[in-house]
């Protein structure tokens, strides 16, 4: 959200929860709209009462802020951010650690053999299916607890550098979704 339409759009969310009785907001996006709805999900939680449920799932995204950051978006928004990793995607993993940047908690990663491996509290509409959609949620492996997990499982383990990765993974599929122009 650029700052000169962000008050424009937090008053079309709060005029249309209002209208429509809501009182939860859900913000998605994949790649760089993915890096911009953890920020949206951020100043929502920071903008909207605090009886509006703010939550963000993304797929692909990079990271976005420092690990201060990172722990400030744990606190604001803790089990209510999913980022969804595809395989081998090397856009997770820039920019780089080395660089001082970090991922907030809710990692799902979809592993190579369509496996998804999850961290405890990370949102997905109920009902989800995950991996080769016979699954759901509370049936995935915890193995990606925490910002930037280094285990095999997580995508900071799988892909320790761009040049691991493959950057066929990052449009997908995600749960049977090709992302893309």
């Amino acid at each position: 959200m650029h700052a000169s339409t962000a008050s424009a759009i937090l008053s079309a969310v709060q005029n249309t929860l209002s209208a429509k009785g809501l009182s939860s907001v859900t913000v998605v996006g994949h790649s760089l709209g993915a890096a911009l709805a953890l920020l949206d999900g951020v100043f929502f939680s920071l903008q909207l009462p605090k009886n509006v449920t703010v939550k963000v799932t993304s797929y692909g995204m990079p990271r976005v802020g420092n690990q201060a950051f990172a722990n400030f978006v744990d606190s604001q928004l803790s089990g209510r951010v999913t980022h969804v990793n595809n395989q081998e995607d090397p856009v997770p993993v820039v920019p780089g650690e080395f660089l001082g940047f970090h991922h907030p908690s809710g990692e799902i990663h979809i592993l190579d053999s369509g496996a998804w491996d999850a961290c405890p509290g990370a949102f997905l509409p109920p009902g989800f299916s995950c991996g080769s959609l016979d699954r759901t949620l509370s049936d995935v492996a915890p193995n990606c607890l925490g910002q930037d997990n280094p285990s095999d499982s997580c995508i900071v383990g799988d892909v320790k550098n761009i040049f691991e990765g493959d950057l066929d993974n990052h449009d997908g599929p995600y749960a049977g979704i090709t992302m893309g122009c």
